[in-house]
């Protein structure tokens, strides 16, 4: 029985559409390998879908650029040229900017003035001003806030400080103060934090007197506290 006659318009449903593209794009590939291998024709095919998706076919042996060359030299046409006019447009406006910043950055510099008039030379002017002014607005803040941090760091320190005399002070008043009994050759530790490193403050026990009969036990004093740092 024969096939009955497809009617050429749009196809509505897109499954339908679009699955008729692929098999007739492939059916097109087809015809397009045969006439390469058949007639050893140079054929080359650029598709695109409804989606935009590129499809192509390139006989063996060239390549599309060599096909559209081909077709610039018999037709006289030249594809290229208004690519080229316009990338040569881009590069001239690129070049012509470079040249610009390269200018006024020597003007900054206090170079190529004298193509300046008055009037530029004072709007430089200004422009510089302004700059210094931004410039020694920000300095002046980074330096308060140096101040502000080295303020804070000393004020720790003087806290840490006196923490440390008051801890002293009381030890000399109570020689029992603080004590630990450690079985070892030191009666008490304190220890305390001071900017990344710990300082220990450590009492030497006085656990020989019996060697000395006369030696009198005396309280803890400051010559009795050995401090040491560890760092972190």
């Amino acid at each position: 029985m024969a096939r009955g006659k497809i009617q050429i318009k749009r196809i509505e449903n897109q499954t339908n559409r679009q699955v008729t593209y692929s098999k007739r794009r492939n059916g097109l590939f087809k015809k397009a390998h045969e006439l390469t291998v058949l007639c050893d024709a140079r054929v080359s095919i650029i598709m695109f879908s409804s989606s935009n998706k590129l499809h192509e076919y390139i006989s063996p042996n060239t390549t599309t650029k060599e096909i559209v060359d081909l077709y610039q030299s018999i037709s006289e046409v030249d594809v290229w040229s208004t690519q080229y006019e316009r990338m040569q447009e881009t590069k001239r406006k690129l070049l012509e900017t470079n040249r610009n910043l390269r200018t006024q950055i020597k003007q900054r510099l206090g170079e190529c003035l004298e193509e300046l008039d008055y009037h530029e030379l004072r709007r430089l002017e200004d422009e510089m001003e302004n700059t210094f002014k931004l410039v020694r607005e920000r300095k002046i803040k980074s330096l308060g806030n140096q101040i502000e941090t080295t303020k804070k760091k000393n004020k720790s320190q003087q806290d840490i400080q006196k923490n440390l005399i008051h801890e002293l002070e009381l030890r000399a008043e109570d020689p029992h103060y603080g004590l630990v009994d450690n079985g070892g050759d030191y009666d008490s530790v304190l220890g305390y934090q001071i900017e990344g490193s710990r300082a220990y403050a450590l009492r030497y026990h006085q656990n020989h007197h019996h060697h000395y009969p006369n030696h009198a036990l005396h309280a803890p004093s400051a010559s009795d506290i050995i401090t040491f740092h560890l760092l972190e």
